[in-house]
């Protein structure tokens, strides 16, 4: 039953990123170009909205349907500081950014979820090569049952 409420609530995100134009080219590269300032006040009332909501849960410790809250810190590594660079200049060049893929899809630009899908397995299969020289954590593959 809680699929219902994840379903919903993407739903409605994935509304708000489509008619705000966080998932259009033109204002990706206008924000880049400093020339539209629109998504410079997205990505802040994101993180004045969320921050204070990540502080309250783990704080309370608990999910909204009561599960124990558990936040693994993320590891330190060079290929954070690749990871970044490479992200923002892809995310600037394209004009796409990894997390808006469906709004994109939904908006019928399925070249999005081609691009997604090829740089996963470009990621993918250079994975164990980079691991050494970028000092990568080894990858955790978990298997559930069914």
């Amino acid at each position: 039953m809680a699929w219902l409420v994840y379903l919903a609530f993407g739903t409605a995100f994935g509304w708000v990123l489509s008619r705000s134009g966080a998932a259009d080219y033109d204002y990706v590269q206008g924000m880049f170009l400093l020339e539209k300032f629109q998504l410079y006040g997205i990505i802040g009332t994101a993180v004045a909205v969320i921050a204070p909501g990540l502080w309250l849960l783990k704080r309370v410790g608990r999910t909204a349907f009561g599960e124990p809250l558990v936040v693994k810190p993320k590891p330190h590594h060079r290929g954070n500081i690749a990871g970044g660079v490479l992200f923002g200049i892809g995310w600037s060049i394209t004009g796409m950014c990894p997390g808006p893929i469906l709004v994109n899809v939904g908006e019928g630009k399925i070249y999005a979820l081609a691009g997604g899908l090829v740089g996963a397995a470009v990621f993918g299969s250079l994975y164990e090569r980079l691991t050494t020289s970028l000092g990568l954590p080894a990858l955790e593959i978990e298997r559930t049952n069914g």
